[in-house]
């Protein structure tokens, strides 16, 4: 099976949010990703309401004929909001108000009433439900437990390495943990931190169902637009 593409739009809304305006619209550009071959739409719904807005995401439902994956916290608000909203997927994330960006996979074990509940509310309401955790063994059974039967596995620790050692370390992680989890019978997605240039030996792993990145795609669209930045991205993944 190919590995597919999760295009995450969150820093087109970034964009807009910088000038509180109407432009640029993240609809417009999850329609340019999936028409330029991404096989779904990432958004991630903040407690804090920085980037991706309610109304974003109740007109990308509406709209979108392409796969929707809403990354969230297990918060009860936005649980709620999911519910409503029926994404074919929902993805639990750690969430903290001052972090730029994930930091890190979540921690089930330290949180696993919390997010055992938030998988059932979602579940019961027809979304499949994906845990980003890091590649760690302990985590896996956590979610396995929890009842999850797709996690991601968090990159950014390999993406972010400062040396070829350190780099290998990290990768044998991730690829370690994927045969883990898929022995398990859960799918394996992956993602934070992908490039242009790290990308492809992540793809490279067996078993390997999806890959979701954003920032470095949205960045690559600034100098050579977003139908080219996904196509050169799905290139290097199917590659």
């Amino acid at each position: 099976m190919p590995v597919s593409l999760g295009v995450n739009i969150d820093h087109v809304a970034t964009l807009r949010q910088a000038r509180l305006g109407k432009e640029p619209q993240p609809v417009r550009a999850a329609l340019v990703c999936l028409a330029a071959g991404a096989d779904s739409i990432v958004v991630h719904l903040r407690e804090d309401r920085r980037h991706i807005q309610d109304d974003d995401l109740y007109l990308l439902r509406k709209v979108l004929k392409g796969r929707l994956n809403l990354e969230m916290s297990s918060a009860a608000e936005i649980v709620g909001i999911a519910c409503k909203v029926k994404p074919d997927q929902a993805t639990l994330v750690p969430e903290k108000r001052r972090e730029l960006t994930t930091e890190g996979g979540l921690d089930i074990s330290a949180n696993f009433r919390k997010v055992a509940q938030a998988i059932k509310k979602l579940r019961e309401s027809g979304i499949a439900v994906s845990l980003f955790i890091d590649p760690d063994k302990d985590q896996i059974d956590a979610a396995d437990e929890a009842g999850a039967r797709i996690i991601e596995l968090h990159t950014g620790r390999y993406a972010g390495s400062r040396n070829k050692k350190e780099r290998g370390r990290f990768y044998s992680q991730i690829r370690e943990a994927c045969k883990y989890a898929i022995g398990k019978n859960i799918t394996v997605n992956a993602g934070h931190g992908l490039d242009y240039e790290n990308v492809s030996p992540i793809a490279a792993i067996p078993g390997i169902n999806e890959l979701n990145i954003g920032y470095s795609i949205i960045c690559r669209a600034v100098f050579c637009g977003l139908d080219r930045a996904v196509r050169e991205m799905k290139a290097l993944i199917e590659k």
